[in-house]
């Protein structure tokens, strides 16, 4: 179907939007992207935060489809949970210029939903700068509205909890290891536990005594947050204290420590998986499982992961 009869159906709240339909939303050319942009807001606004919300499930399961030019249109929509979706819809955009378009949403939006999804999405962009995919005169701005989020004391704590936790990730600036510590001493509960995220992602070892700190702290969230935080980092040394978080009555918490055995491995992280694969929970059991094929993958690369 043309891209152009498929708008009648889009503008149609009555007729049910259809993964058949929405397949034609794929790898739009130039001409069509126009003809899509000038009819956009015929689409209700409902009917567009559906058409993106559906798009991002179809692109997340089929990786040859390819909907970035309608999220693209997304991001100038005049709703911002539309404009939220739009930016999280374009989870697999590498394109540099797009750092710069989530760096302005950050700074300038005046909708905080759309200003926590732009701080998320630019955690990719400083990964990218991380492995040296990503100039400087690219990272530069993006570092800048990153920071200057983190320290306006107006800005709201979603907003800055996902920034420190995107910018967690960059190691060789002094001032995010700073603020990574000055959050994690403050009152907010919120941005300690972002400053636990952020320091996995920063994966530096000075960050490990905080950590086993953390993995027996009352607050479940913290607990949650340090075991990730020590499955990112990969320190053998961990592996005993993230021992009694596998007996936790609280299954996010055991799932997390399960999980970071399986990055860290290692025949002691073995062993405490071993002993606790036939938990009489079927989603731990899943998980010890797919822990213990992460580490038999990490040991044989070149083999096929064991059933």
């Amino acid at each position: 179907m043309e891209v152009g009869k498929y708008l009648e159906e889009l503008a149609d709240p009555a007729i049910p939007l259809s993964s058949v339909g929405l397949m034609d939303l794929s790898h739009l050319d130039s001409r069509e992207r126009k003809e899509l942009a000038a009819n956009w807001q015929r689409i209700g606004t409902s009917r567009r935060r559906e058409l993106l919300r559906k798009l991002i499930e179809l692109s997340k399961d089929n990786v040859d489809f390819n909907f970035d030019t309608v999220f693209m249109i997304g991001l100038d929509d005049t709703d911002s949970e539309v404009r939220a979706e739009a930016i999280r819809g374009l989870w697999e955009c590498e394109d540099p210029e797009l750092s710069q378009l989530l760096t302005k949403f950050l700074v300038e939006d005046n909708a905080s939903n759309v200003r926590t999804e732009a701080a998320i999405a630019l955690g990719r962009f400083v990964l990218m700068s991380e492995y040296g995919r990503l100039r400087d005169r690219h990272f530069g701005p993006l570092e800048l509205g990153l920071r200057q989020v983190l320290s306006d004391p107006g800005e709201e704590e979603e907003v800055k909890a996902r920034a420190l936790e995107s910018i967690g990730a960059c190691r060789n600036r002094g001032w995010v290891q700073e603020t990574i510590r000055d959050f994690y001493r403050g009152r907010s509960p919120r941005l300690r536990r972002a400053a636990i995220h952020a320091m996995g992602r920063n994966c530096d070892c000075r960050w490990m005594p905080i950590l086993i700190h953390e993995l027996r702290s009352h607050d479940l969230s913290m607990r949650y947050e340090a075991a990730l935080a020590c499955g990112a980092l990969g320190d053998a040394n961990v592996v005993p204290h993230l021992k009694p978080l596998l007996q936790t009555d609280d299954f996010e918490v055991q799932t997390a420590a399960i999980n970071a055995l399986g990055e860290i491995g290692g025949p002691q992280a073995r062993s405490l998986l071993v002993a606790i694969q036939d938990d009489p929970s079927q989603a731990i059991r899943e998980a010890v499982r797919e822990a213990i094929r992460e580490i038999n993958f990490s040991d044989s690369p070149l083999n096929v992961p064991e059933e």
